[in-house]
């Protein structure tokens, strides 16, 4: 027989993300009557939001499981909240008094009767103090218990005990830095570069290179400030910054009775801010003998401090092949989907079994890697401002790419049309996850899944993404930590059309909008007048392209930029994906309202008297920005450094914007006195509100 195909967590396409079972029968049923006659809770409370509230919420679903959502009160309204059974309000907007309000999240804990509580990742998902409060109450923490999350989730003492398990780990400081000045020796002793980060949390937050003495300071102070804001806990470490690294993680799975997996690797080089923006599993980098050493590594440090659940060990790996413990993370982690795709296995599932008590049910010569995945993270975000820059709104129109035709495509999302992507949270919209038997198989489905995502409403990053699946050194898998600076050092631009591709684009240009044109006259007029010739402008960046375009049917000829290009299709004006073949060649257009967008870039349509009107229009005078300063994204002021009147230096910090958790020092373009100051700390500013003024 053909063999099973077993859906995973999130949205699925007409082809699940899935892992193809080849087994006898016999283990089938086995298995099967183990998953349904293992009792595990009657209700889960989810302290989370989002994504991962959602993906767990699913798993509970399948497992006949009731479920408890919380929420803030902006969320009272959110895809999670209305996916499960119950919801309880448990504070206002910020963090600090909704999903980090622990006395909030205990209290709707004993409203519902919830048996077990499901953190998810970030928030409380890896703090301890919860972990034992839930204890107190004989409520479940379905994740590790309170001594393994202490010793983990302290930076300083894990890599003690990592030290100690014979794992190998990264030179450094091995205590807690108590002020700039001490930091500042100690990266004198170890030696630039350094690594500045919190000694709790995880996820970018908090962290900070620094290549000398001036950027330890001012490392040291918002790497502190981040950390207590995010994580409440504002102790840092220093340890020698690997340069050029790659940054691959192994995922483990331990029970209570001392089992313990290593469920392959995860390559997640692909970085912006010390945060993952891309994920594939498995990776291109490592050989059978480094991928072993790396799982048995994992493994004894997930013994050394009896862990028992889902968890990972991150490394740093060099050029060489030679590894480090950088972090353990005792959570779920964001791209655990891509693990679940080439494993099979249900991360959520085995997370309640194993917090209800049962035994691992595979040992470790039943994991596989079976296929490639690759996952893409979407966020709400502008790729042109240091590659990803905050972005809130309302989304307009939204379309996942689940429709696509023999392509395995997952997507965890937890938003929906007309949700909105506020300052207090992460900006990620979803994880867009696709599956192939090899990696080109992977990355063409994600090349088209992403060309058929729509987003509408807020700034997004696929076009970033695209971009990155589509260079030659990802697909070569010639990447590091250091991939996007090095790729782009001057920041991304978007694509750099070459000729023909250019010709693609303002022919489709052309075409579509001569469609719509047409299907306007058979709306205004009721004899409207036959014409199959059209003189247009097609505006491209700040080019503006002659065209002349012929229609014969559904097919248009288009003359531009020295050659011909055909154009046909369907025409569906409704749909905000447009289909298109182009010499050919299959492509695919999106809609937006009276702007035409393409994954090669933006452009607008003209006729050509309305180009040649255009011409007399007076430019825009850029505006000086070298006298004002405005804010780069929407957020909180958290710090003002200056006041009417102050001289400041060129590179001086001016103010400080926290945006989404993280923070953004703002520094001063040249040498001048503060004209005016048109905010204070603790306000809410949109992108492009004036901040400061110079003389």
């Amino acid at each position: 027989w053909g063999g099973l195909e077993v859906p995973l967590g999130g949205r699925v396409g007409k082809q699940s993300c899935c892992f193809r079972v080849k087994n006898v029968l016999v283990k089938l049923m086995i298995n099967l009557l183990i998953c349904f006659s293992s009792q595990t809770f009657d209700k889960i409370l989810i302290a989370n939001r989002g994504e991962i509230a959602c993906r767990v919420i699913k798993t509970c679903k399948k497992m006949g499981i009731q479920t408890v959502a919380v929420h803030s009160d902006v969320d009272s309204s959110a895809v999670h909240v209305k996916m499960a059974d119950e919801a309880v309000c448990v504070g206002s907007a910020p963090t600090s008094k909704s999903y980090l309000n622990m006395d909030a999240i205990m209290d709707a804990i004993r409203v519902t009767g919830a048996q077990a509580v499901h953190p998810g990742y970030g928030f409380l998902s890896e703090n301890k103090d919860f972990a034992k409060r839930l204890a107190a109450e004989g409520v479940t923490f379905i994740g590790p218990d309170t001594h393994a999350i202490l010793a983990m989730g302290d930076k300083i003492e894990s890599k003690l005990i990592a030290k100690a398990a014979k794992v190998n780990t990264i030179p450094g400081f091995d205590g807690v830095v108590k002020t700039a000045e001490e930091a500042v020796k100690i990266a004198q002793d170890i030696g630039y570069p350094v690594m500045i980060k919190a000694s709790a949390g995880g996820g970018g937050k908090g962290m900070r290179i620094a290549w000398n003495d001036e950027e330890t300071r001012e490392g040291f102070r918002f790497s502190s400030q981040e950390a207590e804001s995010s994580f409440g806990d504002d102790r840092l470490l220093i340890e020698k910054y690997i340069d050029n690294p790659r940054h691959i993680e192994i995922q483990v799975l331990a029970d209570k009775h001392g089992n313990a997996l290593w469920l392959n690797e995860r390559e997640c080089s692909i970085q912006r801010r010390n945060q993952k923006v891309v994920e594939e599993a498995p990776s291109t980098f490592l050989d059978q003998d480094t991928r072993q050493a790396m799982g048995e590594q994992a493994v004894q440090l997930a013994k050394a401090v009896q862990y028992s659940s889902a968890g990972t060990v991150e490394f740093l790996v060099d050029s060489k092949k030679n590894f480090y413990f950088l972090e353990m993370n005792t959570r779920l982690q964001v791209e655990h989907p891509i693990t679940e795709c080439i494993t099979g296995l249900d991360l959520v599932e085995q997370m309640i079994r194993v917090a209800k008590g049962y035994r691992l049910q595979h040992k470790q010569e039943d994991i596989p890697i079976n296929g490639w995945a690759i996952e893409s993270r979407i966020y709400a975000e502008d790729p042109y401002k240091s590659f990803g820059l905050p972005s809130i709104g309302r989304l307009s129109e939204y379309q996942e790419p689940l429709n696509l035709k023999n392509v395995s495509v997952r997507v965890d999302s937890g938003i929906e049309e007309g949700s909105d992507i506020s300052i207090y949270y992460d900006p990620m919209i979803s994880k867009l996850v696709t599956y192939g038997a090899t990696r080109g198989e992977a990355l063409a489905r994600m090349e088209d899944a992403l060309d058929n995502y729509v987003i509408r409403g807020v700034t997004h990053n696929i076009s970033l993404l695209r971009e990155i699946i589509t260079h030659p050194r990802f697909i070569s898998g010639d990447i590091s930590t250091n991939f996007l600076p090095e790729v782009y050092p001057d920041g991304f631009k978007g694509h750099q059309l070459e000729a023909g591709k250019r010709r693609e684009l303002l022919a489709s240009a052309a075409a579509l909008y001569v469609t719509v044109q047409l299907r306007s006259q058979k709306v205004l007029s009721p004899t409207p007048v036959e014409r199959s010739h059209w003189e247009l402008c097609v505006q491209l960046g700040e080019g503006c392209y002659a065209v002349e375009v012929v229609k014969s049917g559904n097919v248009y000829n288009v003359e531009v930029d020295g050659g011909t290009v055909e154009v046909s299709g369907q025409w569906n004006l409704a749909s905000p994906l447009l289909p298109l073949s182009i010499n050919g060649t299959q492509r695919m257009l999106q809609v937006n309202a009276n702007t035409y967008t393409h994954n090669l870039g933006f452009f607008g349509v003209l006729s050509k008297l309305a180009a040649q009107l255009n011409s007399y229009m007076p430019e825009k005078v850029p505006e000086d920005t070298s006298s004002i300063l405005r804010s780069p994204m929407p957020g909180t002021v958290v710090a003002m450094s200056v006041k009417p009147g102050d001289t400041v230096a060129e590179g001086q910090e001016i103010c400080v914007i926290e945006a989404m958790k993280m923070q953004n020092s703002l520094t001063a373009v040249k040498q001048a006195k503060v004209k005016s100051v048109q905010c204070k700390p603790g306000e809410t500013v949109g992108e492009g509100d004036l901040l400061v003024e110079l003389e």
